[in-house]
């Protein structure tokens, strides 16, 4: 795969405990910071062997089944759909975790091995006091309403497709060596966006193999390409990305750690924007053209421009849901849709 890639911003020297928040959110654009968690337990064990790490991991373990994803050799580590986008090209499994760690032990040296990924997992659940000895300190006045979520990601050699996550990410290189390749959140007119159901991990993702691009079938994607942002992480290292930006996620090497931290930039009690967006399907996408360009005009005034214009030539005792809104204001309007929809 050719082509070219954006400059990134790089920190050095970075201690977990001094991280400069308000420099990684002033570009919003992703940022590396190079050795940020290059002193975590889970990180030295990993350079010790990743049997190591795995023992680690393991006895840190809550000792219950986690969630695998096992694809065949036939998969070549891209843990997509099947030839027909019915359903996926790996089975889903519950397993013992040292069993898992077994099988990517005994089989690393197996050209025909099978795939391992374990996602999402969540740090404190599954791993608890894992966090003791790998952790970030968060010191930033948005996490005072938006805690981050930790999750831990462990497997062989895998390919997420390219998708996107509402929360921002700060994701680290534990084991083994990690890609990201990264498109502006515009870049989804060119990304060719599969089925918003099923999906591989919750979130559409693009239909094209970035490894190995149709561009016949898929034209458009010489574009994103030119825009993306590439990021290669040794462990220890970290790569910041914001909201909304597009990412495929390459782990290299035979076996893999990464932990990602996740969160929100707005009140929990706020909806999710994905709502709207199936909702709007639902009831816009299939007017006249005419109508929807009226209904973007609405939009535009009432959501995407300033949310002062709607209300500021009206007395404040009238605002209702033009006003400021808090989690009592946001239960009553979802209430009122829930009552909307069900007529």
């Amino acid at each position: 795969m050719s082509y070219s890639s954006s400059q990134v911003r790089v920190l050095e020297g970075v201690r977990p405990d001094q991280i400069p928040f308000d420099e990684l959110f002033s570009t919003n654009k992703p940022v590396i910071l190079r050795g940020l968690v290059s002193d975590w337990a889970l990180v030295k064990e990993g350079q010790v062997s990743p049997s190591s790490a795995m023992d680690l991991l393991e006895s840190q373990s809550n000792g219950k089944p986690v969630r695998a994803f096992v694809a065949s050799p036939e998969a070549k580590a891209r843990f997509f759909y099947n030839d027909n986008g019915t359903g996926f090209n790996y089975q889903s499994k519950l397993l013992d975790l040292g069993e898992v760690f077994n099988q990517i032990r005994q089989s690393k040296d197996d050209p025909d091995r099978s795939y391992y990924y374990m996602n999402s997992l969540t740090l404190d659940n599954c791993f608890p006091g894992l966090r003791q000895h790998n952790d970030l300190v968060f010191d930033h006045e948005i996490f005072a309403d938006n805690k981050p979520l930790s999750k831990v990601w462990v497997g062989t050699e895998s390919i997420a497709a390219a998708h996107y996550d509402v929360p921002s990410n700060l994701a680290c290189c534990v084991v083994g060596d990690r890609r990201f390749t990264l498109f502006p959140p515009e870049q989804i007119h060119n990304l060719y966006p599969g089925p918003l159901d099923p999906t591989p991990g919750g979130q559409a993702v693009s239909m094209v193999d970035l490894q190995n691009p149709d561009f016949e079938r898929f034209p458009r994607i010489r574009q994103a390409l030119d825009a993306a942002v590439v990021v290669d992480l040794k462990p220890g290292d970290a790569v910041y990305y914001p909201s909304m930006w597009w990412h495929q996620v390459e782990a290299l090497s035979p076996f893999n750690i990464m932990i990602n931290f996740w969160w929100l930039t707005v009140p929990a009690h706020m909806g999710n924007p994905m709502d709207v967006v199936m909702h709007a399907m639902m009831s816009l996408r299939d007017r006249p053209e005419s109508e929807k360009k009226a209904w973007r005009e609405i939009f535009d005034y009432y959501i995407f421009g300033s949310p002062e214009t709607p209300r500021e030539h009206l007395p404040s005792a009238i605002h209702g849901a033009l006003g400021e809104l808090d989690n009592d204001k946001i239960r009553r309007l979802r209430a009122l849709i829930k009552d909307k929809l069900n007529r």
